[in-house]
């Protein structure tokens, strides 16, 4: 019950909550998609810190190039992102960093469960949250007022993004090294960027399109050879 009400609040409350409250005039949202990535340095910091685990040479300059990746975003700021932002989504990471450590240490629950049961512990403090910084009005014009467009991204976030997509996470984190997963999550930003400059005419200058580069270029020196190891043998994990 600990871990599930750490993950709830790390997970639902620290990362969900307080990113969206972000991107509400704070931070665009494809930036925040690829902000929030410096979650994969503070996985791989505490994997190594709690857990003993330890990165090799290509994981390190694979670490590097995604993180020249989020620098570049991060000189390159404009009159949308503040600095309030900044600092929400980079605590929304942490959030998701320490949930991933909480998860990590209940390998035996099965994880769909556990994304389940865990989601109860975020309704109190979110429903706390939005009353002191939105109250009780807004709520409820909220929900009355919502159209099926924006019941299908509710649907969309609790069962695609949540339930499938973090259980799905959870799970492969409790069976492989942490450096060898998170690094996965860098393809959101790629993801964020598109959609938001899609749906919601959001600029990609030649600066974000270098940056995503970068964070790709990182993921695949850190993911092909692993995945080819596991071609060539098979009985090899991680």
């Amino acid at each position: 019950w600990r871990n599930l009400a750490a993950y709830g609040v790390l997970i639902g409350v620290g990362q969900f909550g307080v990113l969206y409250f972000a991107m509400d005039g704070q931070i665009s949202p494809g930036l925040a998609s690829l902000v929030v990535q410096s979650q994969v340095f503070f996985t791989i910091g505490l994997a190594i810190w709690l857990r003993g685990e330890r990165l090799n040479l290509r994981q390190g300059l694979a670490l590097v190039l995604a993180a020249a990746g989020l620098a570049l975003i991060l000189v390159n700021v404009d009159a949308v992102t503040t600095p309030t932002g900044l600092a929400l989504v980079l605590f929304a990471a942490l959030s998701w960093a320490l949930g991933n450590m909480v998860q990590r240490a209940t390998p035996e629950a099965p994880s769909l469960a556990f994304v389940v049961w865990a989601s109860l512990f975020s309704v109190p403090p979110l429903l706390l949250l939005a009353l002191i910084f939105e109250g009780a009005p807004v709520m409820v014009a909220a929900v009355t007022t919502m159209t099926p467009v924006v019941w299908a991204e509710l649907l969309y976030q609790s069962f695609g993004n949540t339930l499938f997509g973090y259980a799905v996470w959870g799970w492969l984190l409790a069976r492989h090294p942490a450096a060898v997963v998170s690094p996965w999550a860098l393809l959101v930003p790629v993801f964020g960027l598109t959609a938001s400059a899609l749906a919601l005419g959001e600029p990609l200058p030649p600066w974000k399109l270098a940056a995503a580069a970068l964070v790709i270029g990182g993921l695949a020196l850190n993911t092909l050879p692993g995945l080819r190891l596991q071609r060539d043998r098979p009985d090899a994990v991680g």
